[in-house]
């Protein structure tokens, strides 16, 4: 068997493939809706529920870190337990709490409402993980980039929405409407998507999952509060301090974990965290943009750049944002297909970059506000439909969920820093209308230039991809797999050890890739199959020669543990021109000073050392009568040979008129 092949270009495929997007859409849009349609009425609240305009803040404050804490934890169990199945928990936890929302008059029961509704924005991360696992790759970039805009969307909807729910009903109706949608898409899930074979496997990492959460709490309280509680007052320091604390205790955790709830190693592959660090900078420009559109249609006309517009007719202004999102879908696609994620995302935040820059000086009128703000979100939607088609190509099937959910978060901790910047610029930079302290325009032409260098930054660390863009495209478009199965291994040594960081690379025997996993602290690794067949694995290690090996597999296939015995080696001889020299020191040291490793040379003169990770070093030779010498040597993950002979005689010191000489070869 050649390559492994699967039926999916009739049309009973391509119905069902529209019906799982359509459906997987939906419940984003839902999600989004919670953040908005509580917004109309959060002025109110404080006389509704007899409480103050900070306390009242928390309702939004609730949501927000429910989310951030859920969105990795529930993402990484739809990686070990089933996607499908954690959309559901993560859809009933909303539903409870839109319902009890629905019922509750008291400030303690409605912020616990809201925190049950925030558990669903982890259902964005878990969608798009189990499109990769449904979709074709052909149609996947169209998923993708509906899923994703589905945050924009729902929440670009959710103002005019309760507006209108606003003026005709009581405020009630807000979580009624998502009790309604939400057990209408519960039910849609549990009839028409189908779950995903692809899991891991092991015990979840409950102590991991504390400490980021704990983590992600204080810091993004720090960034949501601090305005309230000012930015230099106890309560945001301390938060700031211990959510720094927390991520530095984390991530060392992670890496000893055996199934760890973020894989730290996956997520430091320049590929993942440059796509990551872009997610938090767009996610600040993206909610720059939310947020300055509205105050420029809200604020008093008297302050001489609002238009003095009410909720209602802010949020029918606003919708052109959510209806754009929707139809940028499609050219996101398709220039991802055509000149890969990494083009689309660049184009995504050039746009944005440029349109913040016009809006500095073109936001005086209804239109102009209107264009900026619809030009700033049409950038938007390219750069959330690439992010996760990025990251799902630099990231095993196996942890597909996980890697978005992470990613997601991130995303938050930018909206989160956007509101923070707002606020702490606006309250800097006021006029004085009738008596009222009002944000300037000056302040919110600030903020447009803050998020224009933001986007331009996101559109800067895409450059380094494109080095392997001619790669993807060649591999997107001669590759139809979609994972049905995981086969699992692990990669050890001849004496029995396990060997950790090891890559292990599943390609047909045609030479395309299926899949790729990095072997666990016990070294083990999972793989993502289209189907049972015969495949290619290849296994490399840092310090170790490389290994393949064919193996037919199928579901539920436990590999063959597969065993390193070779060591990659520094080696070479030492010698002067009296011959080779015994018993010579040979030590290799960093350029910064610290000792890697030392050995003494043989009869014929010969040393070897393991081979250390690549980098630059100073390999010295000391000889049993003090004569020294000492080279540059580059290390490059390869075996290398590096002979030295000295300058200098043995018998007086004496300058030897030979050169000295170092060769070098790399081993085949």
């Amino acid at each position: 068997m050649d390559r492994p092949t699967i039926s999916g270009n009739d049309t009973a495929e391509k119905t069902r493939s529209a019906v799982a997007v359509g459906t997987l859409a939906l419940c984003g849009t839902a999600v989004s809706l919670q953040q908005t349609l509580v917004l109309p009425v959060l002025p109110d609240f404080p006389r509704l529920l007899h409480t103050t305009p900070d306390n009242a803040s928390w309702l939004i404050t609730a949501t927000l870190l429910a989310g951030a804490v859920a969105t990795p934890t529930l993402s990484r169990l739809a990686d070990m337990y089933g996607k499908k199945r954690m959309m559901l928990v993560a859809l009933a936890v909303m539903i409870v709490g839109s319902a009890l929302g629905a019922f509750s008059q008291t400030l303690p029961l409605i912020i616990a409402a809201r925190a049950l509704q925030g558990v669903g924005v982890a259902l964005v991360p878990i969608g798009i993980a189990i499109m990769r696992d449904e979709l074709p790759p052909r149609r996947l970039p169209l998923g993708v980039s509906l899923m994703s805009g589905t945050l924009a969307i729902g929440a670009g909807a959710g103002l005019p929405l309760a507006g209108l729910i606003v003026e005709h009903m009581n405020w009630h109706a807000v979580f009624w409407v998502s009790v309604a949608a939400g057990a209408v898409l519960f039910a849609a899930v549990a009839l028409l998507v189908s779950e995903s074979p692809v899991r891991t496997r092991g015990s979840f990492d409950f102590p991991g999952a504390l400490l980021l959460s704990a983590a992600a709490t204080a810091l993004l309280l720090a960034l949501s509060k601090g305005s309230h509680w000012g930015w230099l007052s106890y309560q945001t320091i301390v938060l700031a301090v211990l959510g720094l604390v927390l991520v530095a205790v984390w991530l060392p955790l992670e890496l000893r974990v055996h199934n760890p709830l973020v894989d730290v190693r996956v997520a430091a592959r320049r590929a993942v965290l440059l796509v990551n660090i872009a997610s938090v900078l767009t996610g600040f420009a993206m909610f720059a943009n939310m947020l300055t559109t509205t105050q420029l249609l809200q604020q008093p006309v008297r302050t001489g750049y609002g238009l003095g517009l009410d909720i209602l007719h802010t949020g029918l202004w606003m919708a052109p944002i959510s209806v754009v999102f929707g139809a940028m879908a499609p050219v996101s696609a398709s220039v991802t297909r055509r000149f890969g994620p990494q083009t689309t995302l660049l184009a995504g935040a050039m746009i944005m970059a440029v349109s913040y820059a016009a809006r500095v000086f073109f936001s005086h009128g209804l239109w102009q506000i209107v264009v900026g703000s619809t030009l700033v979100a049409a950038g938007t939607s390219m750069t959330f439909a690439a992010m996760p088609s990025l990251i799902m190509r630099a990231v095993p099937a196996t942890e597909t969920a996980s890697a978005n959910g992470l990613n997601s978060l991130l995303r938050s901790v930018g909206t989160s820093t956007s509101s923070a910047a707002l606020a702490a610029v606006t309250t800097t930079a006021v006029v004085n209308v009738d008596g009222d302290a009002l944000p300037s325009f000056g302040a919110l032409a600030t903020i447009f230039w803050i998020a224009a260098g933001a986007s331009l930054v996101s559109a800067l660390l895409m450059l380094p991809l494109f080095r392997t863009r001619r790669q993807d495209l060649e591999q997107s478009a001669s590759t139809e797999y979609v994972p049905e199965a995981v086969v699992r291994g692990q990669v050890i040594t001849g004496g029995g050890n396990t060997v950790r960081n090891a890559v292990v690379t599943l390609l047909t025997t045609s030479g395309q890739q299926v899949d790729w996993s990095q072997a666990d602290s016990a070294g083990s690794f999972s793989l993502a199959i289209p189907g049972a067949g015969r495949y290619l694995i290849v296994t490399a290690a840092e310090g170790w020669a490389p290994q393949s090996r064919l193996a037919t597999l199928h579901a539920g296939h436990e590999i063959e543990p597969i065993v390193l015995c070779e060591r990659l080696t520094l080696a070479g001889e030492v010698s002067d021109a009296q011959g080779h020299i015994v018993g010579a020191t040979v030590a290799l040291t960093r350029l910064s000073g610290e000792l890697v490793q030392a050995a003494l040379t043989a009869v014929d003169g010969r040393y070897e050392l393991p081979l250390p990770s690549s980098g630059r070093y100073v390999l010295t030779v000391v000889t049993p009568w003090a004569a020294t010498e000492a080279r540059a040597v580059t290390v490059w993950g390869a075996e290398r040979v590096v002979d030295i002979r000295l300058r200098t005689s043995r018998d007086n010191g004496s300058a030897h008129p030979a050169p000295a000489r170092q060769e070098a070869t790399e081993a085949a």
